[in-house]
Formats: structure tokens, sequence, C-alpha cells
């Protein structure tokens, strides 16, 4: 390329004291996953400084759009009172970091999703007092999943404000995990996580929210998907001959051209990006790193999930793309995205 790409990712996962505190309050498992121990991943969740930084730019990096590592508070009980309070805490803390470095920080908001008013009135709140560009969801809250009428509130705010939600994937209920990764020592706990079973949980909730209406209701909710799409787009065609069965207003893969956004969350995989440039388009897609979590780490050399020592960006810069193609999707496409938000301040993403 001539000029050097502008990159901007859009998964980047932070922890921080007010949720972290909540964790433990609620007897949440103390996990290097959520910043707790001295490991390297939990020691870069929690740093939103030099260390962060300088990793940004060993990755090739300029902007990090951060969020709360997950399933975010909601994970908290649901008679916890409290979860709004921590979400508020949290999103007023992810904003000081942001303005203590604008120009290489934005950040999702966290959501409270127990309770749908209070959710939809902290979207509003972050969006338009905070200035953030959308939310981080995890999916599911408790037994209720991301297609439950009661989120319609939520996601009725999020058109309305024009923000885009992220998702992100979390582990499955007890009843999956005792079904089909149990019994197989300690690889079921990977299998059932960020080995494959994130993907198919969370992949299939989108399909839910196609199914049962969500962007029929709200047709200009715009929805970011990581992972290379949670594992539907590689099954799209022929889960789209379905489509009549579940009376969909248009065929399935017009949702994902109209209100499906997808990064590929660190995976490196020149495949994974050729067929979702094929399926969703370059105009519909946006980057990111999934850091720490994809960071420095190469078991028996593998390859495909490790974006230090400027991978992020080659990885990018060498795809078979145009030179607007691959602007596209390191920045501008989330920079149209983010303009879009009924908050001025949003414009361009630049606060």
């Amino acid at each position: 390329m001539s000029d050097r790409l502008r990159i901007i990712a859009v998964e980047e996962h932070v922890v921080l004291p007010a949720i972290m505190e909540a964790w433990s309050r609620s007897g949440v498992p103390e996990l290097p996953n959520l910043g707790f121990g001295d490991s390297p991943v939990a020691r870069r969740l929690r740093d939103t400084t030099e260390t962060r930084l300088a990793h940004m730019d060993d990755q090739g990096i300029d902007v990090a759009v951060l969020s709360i590592s997950s399933p975010g508070a909601q994970n908290l009980p649901d008679a916890d009172a409290d979860a709004v309070a921590v979400a508020r805490d949290t999103n007023d803390q992810l904003a000081e970091i942001v303005a203590a470095n604008p120009d290489r920080f934005q950040a999702f908001a966290a959501i409270p999703t127990q309770s749908p008013s209070a959710a939809a009135a902290e979207l509003e709140r972050a969006v338009t007092e905070l200035g953030f560009p959308g939310a981080m969801l995890y999916g599911r809250t408790g037994s209720k999943l991301a297609d439950d009428p009661e989120y319609d509130e939520l996601y009725a705010a999020a058109e309305r404000l024009r923000v885009p939600l992220h998702f992100h994937p979390q582990m499955p209920v007890q009843a999956v995990m005792d079904a089909y990764y149990s019994n197989i020592g300690p690889i079921g706990t990977a299998l059932a996580g960020p080995a494959i079973g994130w993907y198919y949980d969370l992949g299939v909730q989108y399909l839910r929210m196609i199914f049962s209406g969500v962007f029929d209701r709200y047709p200009d909710l715009q929805v970011i998907a990581g992972h290379w799409g949670e594992v539907v787009l590689f099954y799209l065609d022929h889960t789209g001959f379905f489509a009549d069965a579940g009376g969909l207003a248009r065929p399935l893969a017009d949702y994902f051209t109209h209100n499906f956004w997808v990064a590929g969350s660190g995976t490196v995989s020149p495949r994974y990006l050729r067929w979702t440039a094929e399926v969703v388009g370059t105009e519909r897609m946006l980057y990111s790193t999934d850091y720490p979590f994809t960071y420095g780490f190469r078991p028996g050399g593998f390859p495909f999930v490790d974006t230090s020592a400027g991978v992020a960006r080659s990885f990018l810069e060498n795809a078979p793309f145009t030179d607007e193609q691959k602007a596209d999707i390191a920045h501008r496409n989330w920079e149209r995205l983010t303009s879009r938000a009924a908050n001025p301040r949003l414009a361009g993403g630049v606060r």
C-alpha cells in the first residue's frame, strides 16, 4: 500500500475496578480471563496505559475500542440490584480512560441487561453523555437469550440512537456443557468456550434474533458479530434454505448484509477473511484483534491466533483486496457506522 493504513480495532478487552469488585462480591470465580491473578492475560486486561499502548504499537493498531471482558455485567445475579450501578460506574471509568487518551481509545458501554428499562437508559446515557459509539452485549443474560422480547426496549433504543451493538459470546448454559463438553478432561472447558462452543452458542442466538423478528421490528438495528460471524456465515447457504419455514420477510442473507457487520476477533486466517468478504462484502467488515487473548500466544507454532509482532497489521495489509477495500475494513467502515449516531459528538468516531 502507498499510504499507511489507520487501523481501528473494535473488540479489545479490559477489566476495571468497578466490575472486578462486583464479580468478587457476587462470588463469580476469579479467573484470569476476568483479570484476576498474575498471568499475562490478567495483567494485560487490567492495564490501560503503557503496556497496552506498547502492545497496540507492536500489533500495528492505531485505535482500540475497549470493552469489558466477557460476560461484562451480565453474569451478575438477576436479583442483584447493584448491576445497574456497577454498569454505570464501569462506564464512567471507561469514559475516564478514553478522555485521558482520545487519540488511541474509544469504548463500548457495559449494559445491565438484567433490567431492560435500565439497560436502555444506560445505553442512552453512555451515548449522549459519555460519547460512546455503542455497547458490548454478551448474548444470554441468565436463562434469557438475546431474542427475548424483554430486550426490545434496548434494541429500540439502539436503533433510535443509531449506534451498533457488538455481541460477544460467553459460556453455554450448564445443561449444554454437561451434554456436550463433559467427561472429556480439561479440554472440555476449552471446547465449551473459545475453542468452538462460544461461537455456536452466540451464532444460534443471532439466528433466533432473525427468525423471531427482531430485525423486522427494528429494521435499522445494527449488530457487530465477531469471530468471522460466529459460525453462521459458513452455513448461510444451507440455513437460508429454511427461511420460508421461519416465515422471514426477506432472504436470510439479506439480514447479514443489512443488519450485521463482521470482524475477525484476531483470528488471522486468510481463508476466513476471504469467505467473509465473499458473503457480506468488504463494505460490511470491521477489524478487531481480541486483545489480549490473541497476543503473544503461539502454542506449537500455531499461527492463526497471534496478532503480536505486527501480525495484526500485516494480515490486513497483505489481504487480497484493493487499497480502498483495505481502508474500508481498517477504519472507514467503522467511521461510517459511528457517524450515524444521534449524538453529533460521535461523528467519524472522534470525540
